[in-house]
């Protein structure tokens, strides 16, 4: 039997809300499962990403797969890390600085990135006060209407 790590989906219409699941690779997407492992909702902002770190390691070690998207979500979350460093046979205390590495450096990128959308809403903002701001509203470019050789007519 192969088992697959991948999402059941619940919720309503327009609501999708995930369980993460250990599930035999041939049973339907919202079928019989094996065991519930986590949770995912992708409506709230960020992303909510719940994960039970006992029961996706153990599946994990009796060989189950996860789909592309659940990897992704153990990524985000930094189980897959841990996954990792835990499998290369690093000892617990290695294994957690290593974490707390890793989350300093999500966490920094997280900052970029709100800076970054500060300063692009900052010039977008600027750009729009300068075209406002002379009274005229921005043009562009129109092509020559003088007749140049490209534009005579061919006899």
């Amino acid at each position: 039997m192969a088992v697959r790590l991948r999402l059941r989906r619940t919720g309503r219409r327009n609501q999708p809300a995930y369980k993460v699941v250990a599930a035999d690779s041939r049973s339907p997407r919202d079928g019989r499962f094996i065991e519930s492992i986590g949770s995912y909702n992708p409506l709230r902002y960020p992303a909510e990403i719940r994960f039970n770190e006992e029961k996706a390691f153990k599946w994990l070690r009796r060989g189950a797969l996860p789909s592309d998207t659940v990897r992704s979500l153990l990524r985000k979350s930094g189980l897959w890390y841990k996954w990792y460093l835990t499998k290369k046979g690093l000892d617990e205390a290695a294994v957690t600085q290593k974490l707390a590495e890793w989350q300093a450096g999500q966490e920094a990128k997280l900052a970029r990135e709100a800076e970054r959308k500060q300063r692009r809403k900052a010039s977008k903002k600027a750009k729009k006060a300068s075209s406002e701001g002379t009274g005229e509203p921005a043009q562009p470019q129109q092509a020559s209407t003088q007749p140049g050789p490209a534009s005579e007519p061919t006899a």
